[in-house]
Formats: structure tokens, sequence, C-alpha cells
């Protein structure tokens, strides 16, 4: 079923959220969101698309400690694909104590329940059987709809049309063959960071592999000394594989380092692959950028006959915490 996800993704993009229950449209000085997983990636994109606005993402329970000044200015919305996230029910319910203006977004569960039952604005999203981190296109308009982002909901929908799933998939394929039997390491400048993340948690969920990601500049001050090894510790760093995520809107000064890091881990004959994703808008090239990872994940999965779509030790997980093990 994944690669039927990747297949239909710009579908998504025809999604027509509607806001039920009583909505009056503020602008809102913070916006808090609340999610774990796929659940916050929607609101990680969102700030790399308009970094103006102060998206504060809370990925644990309750709130962020913030100045109750702040807190009063802000709208919190809570995110859950299943509507059944601890974390983020515990979030609602610290908002609603705090009486701070709450809004709901997931497909259904105990929090579209909470949200009807107290008369909280929410976004039901379609439950097409997909993974919450296949949701994205989903997910993103309903956070466009909800902060009122008109501009951007009518430029998202044009991605139906704008988006070639096929056609990166077999440049999916040769990378994750590239990555064969190696721990993919994702670098992208810190503006990036969505992307970087997106990748790596692609690789884990869907790939079923350990990867890792980190930001520049701050990595070129400590991690990559972690690589300049000598003969006793020449094993460890072989280990890994250097995904480069180059962006054309890079700032000077990142694309530069960029390359020399690139120079420094290959005169160290580690393996280092450049990525540019291209589009006609930063929209098209930044879901060009998700859907190859998403087709390296995918392929990453079946090398090594592991289930694209399950997550089997993260329901395990969940047993165990129910059961107080």
């Amino acid at each position: 079923m994944m690669d039927k996800a990747i297949i239909n993704f710009p579908e998504q993009f025809k999604f027509e959220p509607v806001i039920t229950g009583d909505w009056r449209p503020v602008k809102y000085q913070n916006y808090i969101v609340c999610g774990m997983g796929g659940s916050h990636l929607a609101a990680d994109v969102l700030k790399l698309l308009r970094p103006e606005l102060n998206f504060i993402i809370h990925s644990d329970y309750g709130l962020p400690r913030v100045a109750s000044e702040a807190l009063k200015n802000s709208l919190v919305i809570i995110s859950s694909y299943s509507g059944n996230t601890e974390e983020a029910i515990d979030g609602f319910r610290t908002a609603q104590a705090l009486k701070l203006d709450l809004a709901v977004v997931a497909i259904g569960g105990q929090l579209i329940e909470l949200a009807e039952e107290h008369k909280i604005p929410y976004v039901k999203l379609p439950d097409t059987g997909i993974q919450p981190r296949s949701a994205l296109g989903f997910s993103l308009r309903a956070l466009l709809k909800i902060i009122g982002d008109e501009e951007l909901l009518a430029l998202t929908a044009k991605l139906s049309e704008q988006l070639k799933p096929l056609a990166l998939q077999s440049s999916g394929q040769e990378l994750a063959e590239q990555c064969q039997q190696l721990v993919p390491v994702i670098y992208a400048a810190r503006r990036n960071y969505a992307l970087a993340y997106n990748w790596k948690i692609k690789l884990n969920e869907t790939g079923k592999v350990p990867a890792f990601y980190n930001l520049l500049p701050e990595l070129n001050h400590n991690e990559m000394n972690g690589f300049d090894y000598n003969e006793l510790s020449q094993d460890l760093a072989q280990k890994f594989i250097f995904i480069m995520l180059k962006d054309r809107q890079d700032e000077a000064r990142i694309a530069k380092r960029l390359e020399v890091l690139t120079d420094l881990l290959t005169q160290r004959e580690l393996p280092v692959m450049a990525i540019e994703p291209k589009g006609d808008s930063q929209l098209e090239t930044i879901f060009n950028s998700l859907l190859l990872a998403d087709w390296l994940a995918y392929y990453t999965a079946l090398q090594y006959e592991a289930d694209p779509e399950a997550v089997p030790m993260v329901e395990e997980f969940k047993k165990l915490l129910a059961n107080g093990v």
C-alpha cells in the first residue's frame, strides 16, 4: 500500500478542509502546534514556507514553557492523525484548563470527540487508511485553513497537477541501492530542517533502518569531527553515507560550507551524495524532495525485506506502555 500512497500523494492537495464549529478567523501572534511523529510534519513545512509567522512546534506532553502573555496571544492547534495520541490529548486538556484558544486536526478518535463535546473548532481529515507520515498534504491544507492562509491554499491546490511521483521513482530506487548496507546521514541548511528531518523519519519508519540528520552551520562545529577517523575508528566511520540536501535558495555561505564539507568527507573516502530536487516553485521543490525521500525509504525497506507500511515496534511500544511494563 505504501507505493500507492506515494503515487497518489498529489491527490491530497484536492482536499478542501472545512472547519466545523464556531470559528472566526483571527491573526494570532503565535501558533502552537502540538503533535507527535507524522502529525507535526505539516507544521514543520509551514515554518519553512512562512518564516515570518511564529510557529512553535511542541512534541511532548502538555504545552511548551513560554511566557503566560505569549500563551494568551496564541492559537493552540492539536494535531493527531489518529486523534488518539496520548501527548496530543494531554496538550488539549492543558490548553483547555488554561482557557486558551484551541483548534483540532484529526481523522477522528478521542480528539474529535473532545472537540465536539467542548465545542472546539476542528478540521476532520480524510480517513484513507494511509500512515500519518504519508498524509502530509491533507495535514498541510488543514493547517492553512485554520490560520486563514488563502494564498497558500490556492497554491498548494495546484500541486495536485504539478507533482509527478512516478518521475522520481527510478531516482529513489537508485539512491536506495547506493545506500545499501550503510547508515544514511542527512545534512541540510538550518532553514531546511523540515526536509532533513522528514527524510530521516521516512527512512526510520518506512525503510526500517537507522538514519540521522543534522544542520549546517552547527554541525561544522562538532559532528563532522566524529568522522575524522584513525585506524582504530575507521570501521565506525565507514558505516555511514552522507546525503547533502542542496537548495538553490541556500545562502552563499551555507552553500560554500556544503561544498567544503563534501570535499573533506570525500578525501576521507566516505560516500557522499548531493541531492538538489528541482521545481518551478518553492512548494514544488519541497514536495519533489519529499517524494524522492519516500521512494528512497520504500526501496530501502524492500532491499531488507521489511514491510514499508507497518510500524510494529511503535505498536509494541504502545502496548507495553499501556500495560505499565
